[in-house]
């Protein structure tokens, strides 16, 4: 059997939940928390993992007025990486 369909790694994969501190969905600061998970996630590789872990996808409507807010915060940090990120984010 080709060791892609082992369980070595089970505990490291289909579990975002594990890799994004996330409060819960009814919180009142879960879409903020999501949006800096989703652009993490991205200056990482690893966008899909954001997605199911808080349930958007990039470029969600939702996100944008705190995409907008790490964006200045990128600018004003001079975090070049995270504002080209929240750039791609917003279009």
């Amino acid at each position: 059997m080709s060791r892609a369909f082992t369980k070595e790694d089970s505990g490291n994969w289909g579990d975002p939940g594990k890799r994004f501190a996330l409060p819960p969905r009814d919180d009142p600061g879960f879409d903020e928390a999501a949006a800096e998970a989703l652009l993490e996630a991205a200056r990482t590789g690893d966008t899909g993992s954001a997605e199911m872990a808080t349930g958007y996808y990039w470029g969600e409507q939702t996100l944008r007025p705190y995409v907008e807010r790490i964006l200045e915060r990128a600018r004003r940090e001079g975090d070049d990486r995270l504002e080209q990120l929240a750039e791609r984010f917003l279009r």
